[in-house]
């Protein structure tokens, strides 16, 4: 997508110019590599009020296509990865949106506390509830953080599974994003219905409950994908 040199080169300048071209450089490559087909955008429009959007994730491009395709309307902030930061490509990606940075694979108390304020302020939020990209296309376990933010901010959850990323900007061998240009992909993104959790029964475990719950959510993304897509939650 980007070459070395020119990331160095970006990567130097102030920072509210990188935004402005790296913005440029990306709707480019969108508009010449993706054809974007979208199908339940309505779907959000049934909802009042704060929105958490929930989405499967196969590719760093996911957070670019979902910011353009939402921004307009719900202006979200998206929770990513720090690592992300790290990498010179990613950085400039992370820098087009607003986000949240949060330590993976941990309870990043700091990170939830800040979110969860976020929301309640009215701010709409896009989070991946597996926490990384899946290496094979198919949907890995979610992470619970994505629960423990819904309860405590009590926005209604959005569902959306998209496909065709993995093609657009694939993970290359060593888990990075792959190449330095985009191949030309079909991106299917389908929004659900608004998603309401379940609630729990009489003496039911609260670990059996809130295992419930994610399976719950994370099948709300699995139905919207087709059948190779969907992995452990078919």
């Amino acid at each position: 997508m980007l070459s070395p040199t020119l990331v160095k080169v970006i990567n130097i300048l102030p920072e509210s110019l990188v935004i402005k071209i790296t913005k440029v450089i990306v709707n480019r490559f969108f508009k010449k590599y993706a054809n974007i087909k979208v199908e339940g955008f309505e779907n959000i429009e049934k909802v009042e009020g704060t929105k958490i959007f929930i989405c499967n994730h196969l590719s760093n491009a996911d957070g670019l296509i979902l910011d353009k395709l939402l921004k307009e309307k719900y202006d979200p902030t998206f929770v990513a990865g720090i690592k992300l930061s790290n990498d010179p490509v990613t950085k400039l990606g992370t820098a087009m949106i607003k986000n949240v940075g949060i330590k993976p694979n941990s309870a990043d108390k700091e990170a939830i506390t800040k979110i969860v304020k976020l929301v309640k302020g009215g701010e709409n939020l896009v989070i991946f509830p597996e926490g990384t990209r899946s290496r094979t296309g198919a949907m890995i376990e979610g992470k619970k953080g994505v629960l423990l933010i819904a309860r405590l901010t009590k926005a209604q959850i959005i569902p959306i599974g998209m496909y065709g990323t993995e093609i657009l900007l694939p993970i290359n061998k060593n888990g990075d994003m792959g190449g330095e240009k985009f191949n030309y992909a079909d991106v299917n993104i389908k929004i659900g219905e608004p998603l309401q959790l379940p609630v729990k029964e009489k003496d039911e475990d609260r670990h059996v409950f809130d295992e419930r719950c994610m399976e719950h959510i994370m099948k709300s993304i699995s139905i919207l994908l087709p059948e190779k897509y969907r992995g452990i939650y078919k």
